[in-house]
């Protein structure tokens, strides 16, 4: 089912109900993606920072971002994901969640 939603000051905007779709019981994970901006350290020591990941594990989702352009850097509930991705962007860092398959 989709509702259209409208913002102020900004054309309408389709939402899509994916639950209803996809099923509520699958996790979410949260992708982080290449971007020419951010230095890797910078990636690494985010990725440190906002999950706790050692420096090792950080480098290596971080090479993956730099290498294959994306990592998955966490899944979990729908709200976790909403959450881990804010705080990437928060951080710079670009960021989207999507069912995990």
């Amino acid at each position: 089912m989709t509702y259209p939603l409208k913002l102020a000051s900004s054309a309408p905007v389709e939402v899509v109900e994916t639950d209803s779709l996809v099923g509520t019981n699958l996790p979410w994970k949260v992708i982080v993606w290449n971007d020419p901006v951010n230095l890797m350290s910078y990636v690494t020591f985010v990725l440190q920072k906002l999950f706790g990941y050692s420096k090792e594990r950080a480098e290596k989702l971080m090479l993956d971002v730099h290498h294959k352009g994306k990592a998955v850097v966490s899944h979990g509930p729908r709200e976790k994901a909403e959450m881990d991705v804010f705080r990437l962007h928060e951080h710079g860092l670009w960021a989207t969640m999507e069912h995990d398959s």
